[in-house]
């Protein structure tokens, strides 16, 4: 009757030990996607950051020749204000994407105004901002990625009583408004 005793014990301490060993498992995995999405996030921040210290400099050099188009410059700097001053994840992929709009208007100003166009300051410029937009654009992708994993693995059973424990919620994935899938119409008014 003892050693019953002991066989059941035995077996109360494993499953014990089993699933401390699983909660411990599943905690650090969940630790682990959460700070990935953070990471990756801190990744695009970093080309918001560059792209954000490069339009002064590109609305520099087309003021020059745009003065016509105040229009998609005001828009730049006013997005530009935008990102400085958001907080959130969301704010800053909200300017961001306000941003993206207002570098498309600058770029189409090169066809509008040829001599803009054969500048060298100005197409460096253009060839940096337009390099930073698609890193910008991978790394939305692999943030997607990552709040992807993350909001997967904490709705699956059995993560999602740990997740739930921990106070886990879902992350709003990186996403376009319906508005920003249509084409941009760029128009300029040139003077006669």
């Amino acid at each position: 009757m003892e050693s019953v005793f002991y066989v059941f014990l035995g077996c109360l301490i494993f499953l014990a030990i089993g699933a401390v060993g699983y909660f411990a498992i599943v905690y650090n995995g969940l630790v682990s996607l959460r700070e990935n999405v953070g990471r990756a996030w801190a990744n695009i921040d970093v080309i918001l950051k560059q792209r954000f210290d490069e339009l002064p400099k590109l609305i520099s050099v087309c003021e020059g020749y745009a003065k016509y188009e105040r229009a998609t410059i005001e828009r730049i700097v006013t997005a530009r204000s935008h990102f400085q001053k958001a907080g959130t994840v969301e704010e800053k992929a909200a300017a961001s994407k306000e941003l993206s709009r207002g570098l498309s208007g600058i770029f189409a100003l090169a066809e509008a105004y040829p001599e803009l166009g054969s500048n060298e300051q100005f197409v460096r410029l253009q060839k940096r901002i337009s390099h930073l937009e698609e890193t910008l654009s991978d790394r939305r992708e692999l943030y997607n990625d990552t709040v992807n994993n993350l909001n997967v693995r904490i709705q699956q059973f059995p993560d999602l009583l740990v997740a739930r424990m921990l106070e886990y919620d879902r992350v709003q994935l990186f996403a376009v408004a319906a508005s920003e899938r249509q084409d941009v119409e760029v128009k300029f008014d040139l003077p006669a």
